[in-house]
């Protein structure tokens, strides 16, 4: 019994013992599964490289201002040809980052060979089309959407890729745009956690069908229209007339594009900073399949986001209910037109010159022109404060001979010094009244009466005596100045203003208001000596 109960409980040890390792081995290789699940997850979720992004657009429209912007860099120099950029995408959720590269087209057609270098057979299906459009020249915008889309169809075209690989593309495209669902309160909030699964996990049962003008245009690939500087809007009303109805105008016809090629449409405003992120994430939701979180907003003119997927026909028949003055099938490039350039005429700039150089070009003037002040020439001589020029020690007398007479042949008289010497006269003939008062006055000898005893004749004759038989000068010296004043009061002769002037002429008639000058002086100390 003994030996029976001990063979028992070795065998129920060793069937435990086999039990516990069978157990340990399960969790061995649980763990290890769960290893491997994860790292082929990781492996799976990882960030794809190589996606791109393609701009296109007319020179001046922003393409480059816009990516710099996303970038976070304020001021970006605009390259020639084809630029290259580039785009961090960073993965919070798994702490995973990579790179999206940037390529930039010239505006200029003639660069679109160069398409080649950024857009290849093997990477096109990883490639997203941004076309850029400038809203501060809404007259552009849709020749320019047409434009640079047939240069992207035109160069898929010529890439030779096999039809059915075009045609899955074109496929995925339409179920993108057929799938889409509008964001509900509910939506996951981080833009962060992407979807790995992509369309693995979508219910395929619900699928509406396309309208007839919605992708009729199929690049196989997503597609995003960019209007840049938005914040014109405002400019385009005050300066050009703009009113709502042409912006809905303009959006509808953007729109309709934008359904033919299965576009997105966003306005953006980097001078505002408005948009230009909404931009980056529907970006990476594109191409690595964040989720995205954000409605269609139509209500702002100036910051419009339409998802590929949201837009139809009636949708856009919403904006034509605005009309008032247009209608919805007048055509783009009747209705909204280039405003006429106003010409600005540009004065020539004028260039003050140097204070120092303009003041030297003066004194240079002014030493090539005669000493004359208005006319008349400069006297240097000093004056008393009655005005007459004086010499020092400059006697009555030498006044009275200074004045001597100018040569008939030479004394040319201007018509226009008629007045000067009609006030002459009128001065001569005072001072003369004056000298007759003086030498006329009674008790004085000599000149003019006798005395009581009979010295009338000799009285008489004193005025012809010489200096030196007077008994003091001031007699003779009033007959000299008498003299004077009968000479200057006669009446000069006048010369005809037709007869030419020649150089002389001119110098003698300088010579008379020189003279005339001098004898105004001489008048007032002749009214000196006679008043004395």
């Amino acid at each position: 019994m003994a030996v029976a109960a001990a063979r028992a409980g070795l065998v129920g040890g060793s069937q435990a013992s086999e039990v516990r390792a069978g157990g340990e081995e399960d969790d061995g290789q649980n763990l290890w599964s769960c290893i491997l699940s994860e790292v082929s997850t990781r492996s799976r979720s990882k960030l794809p490289s190589g996606k791109s992004v393609l701009l296109l657009g007319e020179d001046g429209a922003g393409k480059t201002s816009l990516i710099g912007k996303i970038q976070g860099i304020e001021e970006y120099k605009k390259g020639r040809g084809m630029e290259y950029l580039y785009l961090n995408v960073h993965d919070e959720d798994r702490d995973d980052q990579t790179r999206c590269n940037v390529w930039i087209l010239d505006g200029d057609l003639y660069h679109k060979g160069l398409l080649k270098f950024a857009v290849e057979a093997s990477s096109l299906k990883d490639t997203l089309i941004m076309l850029v459009v400038d809203m501060s020249r809404p007259w552009t915008a849709l020749d320019s959407l047409q434009k640079w889309a047939s240069v992207v169809r035109e160069h898929i075209d010529k890439l030779k890729i096999p039809p059915e690989e075009i045609k899955e593309m074109e496929q995925t495209l339409v179920r993108d745009f057929q799938e889409y669902i509008e964001p509900g309160e509910d939506f996951p909030a981080s833009p962060q956690r992407r979807n790995t699964s992509l369309q693995e996990d979508k219910d395929d049962s619900v699928i509406l069908p396309l309208g007839a003008d919605t992708l009729t245009c199929n690049l196989g690939i997503p597609v995003v229209v960019v209007c840049t500087k938005c914040d014109a809007i405002s400019v385009l009303e005050k300066e050009h007339d703009y009113r709502d109805e042409h912006f809905d105008f303009i959006q509808s016809h953007i729109r309709r594009f934008c359904l033919q090629y299965g576009a997105a449409l966003i306005y953006t405003s980097v001078k505002e900073n408005k948009n230009t992120d909404l931009v980056y994430k529907y970006i990476v939701q594109k191409l690595y399949g964040f989720p995205f979180n954000v409605p269609a907003v139509v209500v702002e003119k100036d910051a419009v986001f339409i998802p590929a997927g949201w837009d139809n026909d009636k949708k856009i028949g919403i904006l034509h209910e605005n009309f008032q003055t247009l209608k919805a099938d007048d055509s783009f490039e009747d209705i909204i037109t280039k405003p006429p350039v106003r010409k600005f005429v540009h004065e020539k700039e004028i260039v003050a010159e140097d204070d120092q150089v303009f003041l030297m070009k003066q004194q240079s003037q002014l030493a090539k022109q005669p000493p004359t002040a208005a006319g008349r020439p400069v006297d240097a001589s000093p004056r008393v404060p009655g005005g007459s020029p004086r010499t020092p020690n400059r006697s009555v007398t030498s006044n009275v001979a200074s004045v001597t007479p100018i040569p008939t042949g030479s004394k040319k008289i201007d018509p226009n010094m008629k007045a000067g010497a009609t006030s002459e006269g009128v001065l001569a003939n005072f001072f003369n009244s004056l000298l007759s008062k003086k030498t006329g006055s009674p008790g004085s000898p000599g000149v003019g009466g006798g005395s009581p005893g009979g010295g009338g004749g000799t009285g008489g004759a004193g005025s012809n005596l010489p200096a030196s038989a007077k008994k003091s000068g001031q007699k003779p010296v009033l007959t000299d100045v008498q003299a004077e004043l009968d000479r200057i009061s006669r009446k000069p002769e006048l010369v005809s203003p037709t007869t030419p002037t020649s150089p002389t002429e001119v110098t003698g008639t300088k010579e008379l208001k020189f003279l005339s000058q001098r004898r105004t002086n001489n008048y007032l100390d002749l009214a000196i000596v006679c008043i004395s």
